[in-house]
């Protein structure tokens, strides 16, 4: 075993040096003399060499000792400096964020939680990966996710942010072009937007469920798929199709009459929004505050009433 994978038995043999005696190395450790006896004889034998002259008044280096005090003195400081690294890591907001958002979630909304925390912590930055693929965290090593739905993955820490609202809405234009609908079953011929790649609606159907507990599937016939809900609102509001969009994206289009909705009493399910990650017993100080922003950030953005 090499006499620098302990660095207690270092620490003890500094100690001994500038003290000038076991017992007095001891006291500044708060050590029983024993204990140190023994941990300067240990490191002894793993240096195969004896490293203090001991006498009846004092003692001293060897040769080889002032040699290896030297090379001790710099790995301790190099320890204590990585130690007070990860100390400022676990206080300090600072260093990256590697984040990553489900296309369900909406690259707009993510995108300004991201530039609010970034703005208040000018120390940190991060990267935000937004896909319609499900997410692996640990094998993928992200620190932060914000997901909807149903969480399976055993490994993660999942909590609450509040849920997406989803609404059936169109232009005033295509409503013009098509009869005023009833009842669920009349959309299904008309034209739809829907989002490709997403586990809760489209791209070929979607659920609808009614204030009074129905349900009825709706088989969608698309006129365009799109991998963003950004992009299915510009589609909706030029008259192009229907569609299903959360009700934080549309807020201003239905306030300005941009877009309305349809059939107001049947909504798609709502989709509960996790903030998820690696369940460690210590995170960095800079994703925990994060974790708590987002939650704080989604939870208000998605509660927010609509018209």
């Amino acid at each position: 075993m090499s006499p620098y994978d302990d660095l207690n038995l270092l620490r003890a043999f500094v100690r001994i040096v500038e003290a000038g005696s076991i017992s007095g190395g001891a006291r500044i450790l708060k050590l029983p003399q024993p204990t140190l006896s023994r941990h300067l004889k240990t490191l002894e034998e793993r240096c195969g060499t004896a490293l203090l002259r001991r006498d009846t008044h004092q003692m001293s280096l060897t040769e080889a000792g002032q040699r290896f005090l030297t090379d001790v003195r710099a790995v301790l400081a190099h320890a204590e400096e990585a130690e007070q690294r990860l100390h400022e890591d676990q206080t300090q907001l600072s260093g990256h964020l590697r984040l990553f958002a489900t296309i369900d979630c909406g690259q707009f909304m993510v995108t300004r939680l991201v530039s609010a925390f970034l703005q208040q912590h000018p120390k940190v930055t991060a990267s935000l990966g937004i896909s319609n693929r499900p997410l692996h965290m640990i094998q993928e090593g992200c620190d932060v996710g914000i997901q909807p739905g149903k969480i399976t993955d055993e490994n993660v820490v999942a909590r609450p942010a509040g849920s997406i609202r989803l609404s059936l809405a169109a232009s005033p234009a295509l409503l013009a072009r098509h009869a005023t609908p009833k009842k669920p079953g009349d959309l299904n011929a008309w034209p739809w937007i829907s989002l490709a790649g997403s586990q809760f609606w489209g791209p070929k159907e979607i659920r609808l469920f009614g204030r009074n507990g129905a349900e009825q599937l709706l088989h969608m016939s698309p006129v365009l798929t799109c991998e963003g809900v950004t992009s299915i609102r510009e589609a909706a509001g030029s008259g192009l199709g229907i569609s299903v969009l959360p009700d934080w994206l549309i807020e201003k289009d239905l306030r300005s009459g941009r877009l309305v909705r349809v059939l107001p009493a049947w909504n798609a399910r709502d989709l509960p929004v996790h903030v998820v990650y690696a369940g460690q017993r210590l995170l960095p100080a800079r994703v925990s505050a994060f974790i708590d922003f987002s939650v704080a950030y989604l939870t208000k953005e998605l509660h927010r009433p609509t018209k």
